[in-house]
């Protein structure tokens, strides 16, 4: 799957490169270079950081799933066990 930045981002992207290289090098990088540049960090170096980012889902859609009996679990076979709590607490009002 091929990473792609939208048409803002890329903008966005090459801007920050520009001024990176201004700011920290005390050196001029066209846009041409600077797209260039960018487009080698995603297609090198983005694969790595979407695993990553593709890893992290996994790994918290896991444990979601994993709660999901407790957060979702319903007690079986509960009428007379209810029906009875409640019958008690009745008995208990009476007496009193």
């Amino acid at each position: 799957m091929a990473i792609e930045l939208s048409k803002q981002a890329r903008a966005q992207a090459i801007a920050s490169i520009e001024r990176w290289f201004q700011q920290e090098r005390d050196e001029r990088i066209g846009n041409i270079a600077a797209s260039a540049l960018l487009g080698y960090f995603v297609q090198e170096i983005g694969p790595s950081i979407y695993n990553l980012a593709v890893a992290d889902v996994q790994e918290r859609l896991g444990q979601r799933v994993a709660e999901v009996d407790v957060e979702l679990h319903e007690n079986e076979f509960d009428y007379w066990r209810q029906r009875d709590a409640v019958t008690r607490k009745s008995a208990g009002r009476t007496k009193g």
